[in-house]
């Protein structure tokens, strides 16, 4: 199989049962940060905005979202799906939580935001 070219591409490859979870995420980046640039990145959905803002991936039984630390998580309530360094983990069995995911992207916006070079 080739490498998928667009987001969409990804996700359309992704298995079936998987797709409108990715769907889900997808969305609820793009609503929270509507500015960012969506592009793929080491073969996954990636999200550009004033510098790295996320990255997410399937696998086989976890949708990774990457790359966030622990106080990032435990500010959202996220922390039980912190894993492993920078990466959450979202069960396949268990519905995303989006809320929270999208109060994440928001707080990493305003972030990106603020390191941001001023324009004159």
């Amino acid at each position: 199989m080739s490498a998928p070219r667009s987001v969409d591409e990804y996700i359309g490859s992704a298995p079936e049962l998987v797709q409108p979870m990715l769907n889900d995420l997808r969305d609820t980046i793009r609503s929270a940060a509507p500015q960012a640039d969506e592009r793929l990145s080491y073969g996954m959905p990636y999200y550009h905005l004033n510098g790295r803002l996320a990255y997410f991936q399937a696998h086989a039984r976890h949708i990774g979202l990457y790359s966030f630390s622990t106080d990032d998580a435990r500010a959202v309530g996220l922390e039980q799906y912190m894993t492993a360094k920078s990466t959450l983990r979202f069960p396949l069995d268990q519905s995303l939580p989006l809320a929270a995911i999208r109060k994440l992207i928001e707080r990493r916006v305003k972030t990106t935001d603020a390191k941001a070079p001023r324009k004159p």
